[in-house]
């Protein structure tokens, strides 16, 4: 496991790392699959690292509708920014997708830590300030009307001009979760999609071949 690649380790040592980790985590936590890790709502005491296997997050609107966020990878802290905010509790529903192992570490060995280390300081604002632009995207995702344009706006964040292909890393039924539609409704715009010239779509290859018409349609 390389905590380096973590977000939070960025320009540290793997000595420094393992020095703030055998001072800071309080307990490993091994969680199976489809089990909820942490609820919307609940208080955050403590700041949780995903360092192995796979978790989903969604959020219940005040509609009841449940709206999936991400998919989070290893090696990813859950919730950090919310960590230190004013009302300290989960934004999310928290939910393995397979067997996952967390590191955890209470809020104030965290907060200490990060006031003796300049660069993990660094990291976890810069860290948050990613957050937010993510969020902010997420937002303007869901007031766009057609599936269509939702996906266009996914498939143009995961590519550039200079790289137009990209692996899809969620199924057909994970993805329509997460636009919260149907499959049938997704297989059909994805076909309707590739009809049109849009993309091509191999197994959970995607390539872009009209960037220009699928900016249009957000």
């Amino acid at each position: 496991m390389d905590l380096s690649i973590c977000p939070l380790f960025v320009g540290l040592t793997k000595s420094e790392i393992d020095e703030i980790l055998s001072r800071s985590v309080s307990e490993v936590l091994e969680v199976e699959k489809g089990q909820h890790v942490v609820r919307q709502g609940d208080t955050i005491h403590s700041l949780y690292i995903l360092t192995d296997g796979l978790v989903r997050t969604e959020m219940v609107t005040k509609d009841g509708n449940v709206v999936e966020i991400e998919f989070i990878e290893p090696i990813r802290p859950l919730a950090p920014a919310f960590l230190v905010a004013t009302e300290s509790r989960y934004p999310v529903d928290v939910i393995t997708m397979q067997k996952t192992l967390f590191y955890i570490i209470p809020k104030t060995l965290w907060l200490k830590e990060m006031m003796m280390n300049e660069q993990l300081l660094t990291n976890f604002m810069k860290l948050n300030s990613n957050m937010t632009v993510f969020l902010s995207k997420k937002v303007q995702m869901m007031s766009i009307k057609t599936l269509k344009g939702k996906l266009s706006l996914y498939i143009l964040e995961n590519t550039t001009p200079q790289n137009n292909t990209f692996t899809l890393k969620r199924t057909q039924s994970q993805l329509a979760e997460y636009f919260g539609v149907q499959r049938p409704s997704l297989a059909r715009t994805l076909g309707d999609m590739m009809r049109e010239e849009l993309i091509t779509l191999y197994k959970r290859e995607l390539k872009v071949l009209d960037r220009g018409k699928l900016e249009s349609m957000i």
